[in-house]
């Protein structure tokens, strides 16, 4: 019978790996970085959208509204990956 430790007690130990601060500075970094390429390509992609729609371009009109979809979920990702990873280590922190 193999001895059962209390709940609670068994943690990842990140400490043992080195470089693991440089690690997270990186990923936010990336975060970042592609946070605010998500918002600069919505910005260009609605004026793009606008200006071609008010010229009466219904084909780059139609190509600037995907342009505006992508940035949009490009955002949605860059800034929903650093709260869900959040989450994730308050619940590994928990358990």
């Amino acid at each position: 019978m193999s001895p059962t430790l209390p709940r609670g007690q068994v943690h990842p130990d990140l400490g043992a790996i080195s470089g693991t601060g440089d690690l997270r500075d990186i990923v936010g970094a990336l975060l970042t970085y592609g946070l605010l390429l998500s918002v600069a390509m919505l910005i260009i992609s609605a004026i793009t959208w606008a200006i071609a729609s008010g010229a009466g371009s219904w084909h780059g009109a139609s190509r600037a509204k995907v342009g505006v979809l992508v940035a949009l979920g490009g955002a949605v990702l860059a800034g929903g990956t650093l709260a869900w990873a959040n989450w994730l280590v308050g619940i590994g922190a928990r358990l």
